[in-house]
């Protein structure tokens, strides 16, 4: 009862003070964080109004009041590398934090090949992964939220983490590379803020301040801040998709016998028609077909793969896919991009006769199997591959879903969601890897990237902090004649931003897949970022940072010389003779020309175009073959001459 009466007493105390109320931090100052070094620091939060607040690290006290609104900040001198450190922030209450390094912040930003984690490339890397042991790196995951009506103060979420094996699975392949090359080289803590939303366009990433600039997206912009639209179209969104995949499901011959479903190795298949996977069944006499398509294929299977787990590999499928071994339900992915890689349990091969079954599902008619990608089926040291005959037979037809705007992806809802959040934090830089989702509008991107750039530095108040880029990789299949592509006009407009101070750029040209906007290499991409890093944000003039950059152009009768930057220890050529160059006349029809390397020149001719006018190099969705580099090992950059 004492007690009771004690804690009642000091309730009706802290009720007597309406303005007293606890001190909170935003999540992003919390235990593990890494502080910008050799920069002052804001350390900021929310107290009760006129609340004192002090903040005590690293041996010294800073005092400051919170204004009438709760709002209090200390500003931090700048500070060497170096922690842990704990940090306490005091007011009504007490704050202790823990585990604090001061070192280099980077804000990772983009769309999904920024967002790729090391699991999904992991097959590639399984050495540098078990590796994985840096407690001075620390990365932080941002939740993905959006907001359309103004900045967001705080985030919902997230953690700072140490670096382990583990527990790097589930982040950014390519920001992880960055860092751990420029950590090794400076001996700095680094602190990486993951803030990236796959098949997110770049006007989602930008303040309504900047936005304004683009009537169009601003339009739009005033428009999604009415929550009942966006509600609605959510709701309607939502309710068409289970419509539709309801109706499929009841639709599906392949459910019609609950006793029998196709996936089971009794059904019969002498009526089901024969495909080679990889491949479409839009390209079978079946033709283009939008709904469920059921494959089967038997397999014969060894004893010494008998009783131990296997790893099912099926490339990666279009769209989504249900896998059953069998009978048994392997797995299952919802969306085209990701690899399927599958586990089987050891119980479920047995010696002899098995039977593979994958249930396909497809919005737009061009189902089936990615080419030039691993399908096979191992265990115990033996692997079987699956590629070759498939049976197969149609489940159901529908007409294709209707689309929904995608609202999370509409103009400046990303920003006030994940960017202006972090604000307050100091960092170093940011590195970004975004521009497909852009490619349809690379004029606009001309002028919305540079845009990007200087709000996100305006907006941060540190200058013009170092801001590097990914230049899109190569994609789609190769064009047998020089042509139009929108990826190569996006790649320039990115190039452009390079005006800029403080921009590099990472050339990825060459670490592309034809097949997957989502190449697996990432280990090349982080360390061409973290090269230009070691430029423009280090300060470091002897690091050969980029390839060739195009130049200039001068006539020479019928041949034209281009000459370039970057050229480091001198240009070379990667496997044989140059390729990719196209040249043309006044009539602008560019055909493939003949180039040699001549010092730090490139001559470039054809017999047929006698009055040559322009030159482009790698202009092409998937410029393969394109083989000019620098004695580094770094690929030159797409160009034309006939910029417009």
């Amino acid at each position: 009862m004492a007690f009771l009466r004690t804690l009642v007493f000091l309730l009706l105390v802290l009720l007597s003070f309406p303005g007293l109320t606890q001190v909170r931090l935003p999540r992003l100052v919390s235990n593990g964080m890494v502080l910008q070094r050799d920069q002052e620091l804001k350390i900021w939060g929310w107290a009760g109004k006129k609340e004192k607040v002090a903040v005590s690290f690293r041996g010294k006290n800073y005092q400051t009041q919170a204004d009438t609104a709760g709002n209090w900040q200390v500003k931090l001198p700048a500070m060497k590398a170096g922690g842990p450190f704990p940090m306490t922030i005091k007011g009504f209450n007490t704050i202790t934090l823990q585990d604090i390094l001061v070192g280099d912040v980077w804000v990772c930003s983009g769309q999904s090949n920024m967002e790729t984690t090391l699991t999904r490339v992991r097959p590639l890397y399984e050495a540098e992964i078990a590796a994985a042991h840096h407690p001075q790196i620390r990365f932080y995951v941002v939740p993905q939220k959006y907001d359309f009506q103004a900045p967001r103060k705080d985030l919902e979420g997230g953690s700072w983490t140490a670096v382990t094996p583990t527990s790097v699975l589930p982040f950014s392949a390519v920001a992880y590379f960055f860092a751990k090359e420029l950590q090794a080289k400076y001996q700095v803590p680094m602190g990486l803020i993951l803030s990236a939303v796959g098949g997110s366009p770049a006007e989602a990433w930008v303040s309504e301040k900047t936005i304004k600039a683009f009537p169009a997206h601003f339009q739009e912009t005033q428009r999604f801040k009415d929550h009942a639209l966006i509600d609605q179209i959510e709701k309607t969104g939502a309710e068409q998709s289970k419509a539709w995949h309801t109706q499929l499901r009841q639709k599906d011959a392949g459910y019609q016998q609950p006793n029998l479903p196709w996936y089971s190795p009794l059904v019969s298949t002498t009526d089901w028609a024969t495909m080679k996977v990889p491949g479409y069944w839009s390209d079978q006499p079946m033709g283009p077909v939008t709904g469920v398509v059921w494959f089967r294929k038997d397999l014969e299977v060894p004893a010494a793969m008998v009783g131990k787990p296997a790893k099912l590999l099926l490339g990666t499928i279009v769209d989504a896919d249900s896998v059953f071994l069998n009978g048994i339900f392997v797995g299952t992915t919802s969306y085209q991009f990701p690899p399927r890689r599958y586990d089987v349990h050891a119980p479920v091969l047995k010696e002899g006769k098995n039977t593979l079954t994958v249930r396909i599902i497809s919005n737009g008619g061009q189902g089936g199997f990615v080419e030039d990608k691993p399908y096979s089926l191992s265990a115990g040291g033996h692997t079987i591959d699956l590629k070759g005959d498939w049976q197969y037979k149609l489940g159901a037809s529908m007409t294709p879903m209707a689309g929904q705007p995608t609202v999370r992806f509409k103009p400046v809802g990303l920003y006030n969601g994940m960017i202006a959040p972090l604000q307050n934090y100091p960092i170093k830089g940011v590195i970004w890897f975004q521009g497909e989702s852009n490619t349809d509008r690379a004029a606009e991107y001309r002028q919305l990237f540079p845009a990007l750039i200087q709000d996100w530095r305006s907006n941060w108040g540190q200058g013009d902090f170092p801001f590097l880029f990914v230049q899109l990789a190569n994609f789609m299949k190769a064009q047998p004649q020089p042509s139009q592509s929108n990826w190569a006009l996006l790649r320039e407009a990115q190039a452009k931003a390079l005006a800029l101070p403080n921009i590099g750029m990472a050339v990825a040209i060459d670490i592309g897949e034809w097949n997957d906007i989502h190449p697996l290499n990432k280990k090349d991409v982080g360390h061409r970022l973290a090269l230009a890093a070691q430029k423009v944000a280090y300060g470091d003039k002897k690091v050969v940072s980029s390839g060739p950059t195009f130049q200039s152009m001068t006539k020479d009768g019928q041949k034209i010389i281009l000459t370039f930057t970057n050229t480091g220890s001198g240009l070379v050529t990667k496997g044989g003779p140059l390729r990719h160059f196209a040249i043309a006349g006044p009539d602008k029809k560019f055909v493939w020309a003949k180039a040699e390397i001549k010092g730090n020149t490139v001559t470039v001719w054809s017999e047929a175009v006698p009055s040559p006018e322009a030159v482009r190099y790698a202009w092409a969705d998937n410029p393969e073959g394109a083989n000019l580099y620098n004695q580094e090992g770094l690929p030159a950059a797409p160009f034309r001459t006939d910029v417009d």
